[in-house]
C-alpha cells in the first residue's frame, strides 16, 4: 500500500527543508512541529544518522472540517512531511491523507483528504 508521495530535490538538504516549509505555507499549511531526527538520534542514543527532518504540517481549514466529521481524527493529525538525505541525494515526501484517512472508514472524510493530499503533493512538486 502506497502511503507517501516522494520527490527527489536538487538542492542541499538545509535549503530543501526551507523550501519545503515555504511551499507548504504557500498551500495554506503551517508547520506545527519540526523534528531534527539526526540531532535527536545523536543526543538520545549516541548514534550518527542521516540528515532527516520531520515537519508536522497542518492546514487549519481542513483540520477543522475533519475534526467536525470525526472527533478522533486528531490521532492522524498533523500531516507529516519529511525531508531526508541518502547518499548525497535529497528527497521530500508527504503522507498521502487519502490512504491514512481510509483506515477510519468515514466516507465524509474522503473529499477533505483528497484536497489536503492535492495541496501536499503540489507543495512537494513546487520545490
Amino acid at each position: 500500500m502506497k502511503y507517501g508521495y516522494t520527490k527527489k530535490i536538487s538542492m542541499p538538504f538545509e535549503d530543501a527543508v526551507l523550501k519545503v516549509k515555504e511551499a507548504l505555507d504557500a498551500e495554506g499549511f503551517g508547520v506545527l512541529t519540526e523534528i531534527d531526527v539526526k540531532a535527536t538520534m545523536k543526543k538520545k542514543l549516541g548514534v550518527d544518522f542521516d540528515n532527516y527532518t520531520i515537519l508536522g504540517a497542518c492546514n487549519p481549514k481542513f483540520a477543522l472540517q475533519a475534526l467536525q466529521e470525526e472527533k478522533e481524527i486528531g490521532l492522524l493529525l498533523p500531516c507529516n512531511v519529511i525531508v531526508y538525505e541518502v547518499n548525497a541525494e535529497v528527497y521530500a515526501s508527504s503522507i498521502l491523507p487519502s490512504t491514512a484517512m481510509n483506515v477510519v472508514g468515514n466516507p465524509k472524510l474522503a473529499d477533505i483528504s483528497r484536497e489536503v493530499e492535492n495541496r501536499l503533493t503540489s507543495a512537494i512538486d513546487s520545490v
